[in-house]
């Protein structure tokens, strides 16, 4: 096949959100499965993985590029905002956090970071939840740091600065507040297996995932 218009070019640094920030180091062809198709393959330091993605379902998948300066600030800005008592639903509102992750945007990845840290001012997280906070953190301070050329450490303190004090808020507010969750110890383990099969591209960084077909 022809080679396809690409969004990405080599060296750049784009952000996978079920994966991290990450540089494109190569744009290549090969043959899968009789057919010729070009990758992006993608190098991403916080799993130390290089991961290929076809080029032409790059998007869909939620590839992009790093935001700019005024988005990033936007961003930052959304930590401090007052949002409502988060639900108390713990597979509710694990789901309604997933799916924000694969949308992608940093606002999205901002708006679970503020979610699950006011919500760990009221009650400690179970263990998936806190696995899925430490992850879009993380995405989201790696994208920052480039976004405004500040050290991940900088970028830290940024986000702390403005999601504290609403934490604090939150967490005396709760000193008397107690809820029905159901026990999530079932539930760690359904989502530990769906987390582990949603990782699309996390099992080989060498070798082709299968739902990237």
């Amino acid at each position: 096949m022809a080679k396809p218009k690409t969004e990405f070019s080599i060296k750049q640094i784009v952000v996978y959100p079920s994966q991290g920030v990450g540089e494109v180091v190569d744009i290549f062809k090969k043959d899968f499965k009789g057919e010729e198709l070009y990758y992006y393959k993608i190098y991403v330091p916080v799993s130390d993985m290089n991961i290929m993605v076809p080029v032409e379902k790059a998007s869909s998948m939620g590839i992009r590029s790093v935001v700019d300066k005024e988005q990033a600030l936007k961003a930052i800005e959304l930590l401090g905002e007052e949002v409502d008592t988060p639900t108390s639903d713990w597979k509710l509102r694990y789901q309604q956090n997933i799916d924000l992750l694969h949308s992608g945007s940093v606002e999205d990845i901002a708006a679970i970071v503020r979610c699950l840290y006011h919500r760990s001012k009221i009650k400690e997280l179970p263990a998936m939840e806190r696995k899925l906070y430490e992850s879009a953190k993380k995405l989201l301070e790696d994208e920052l740091s480039y976004a405004l050329e500040k050290s991940p450490k900088e970028i830290e303190t940024l986000l702390h600065a403005k999601l504290e004090p609403l934490g604090a808020k939150i967490e005396k507010k709760s000193s008397s507040y107690y809820d029905d969750e159901d026990d999530d110890d079932d539930f760690n383990e359904e989502a530990s297996r769906r987390s582990d099969s949603e990782d699309e591209d996390g099992d080989d960084g060498d070798d082709l995932d299968e739902g990237e077909e």
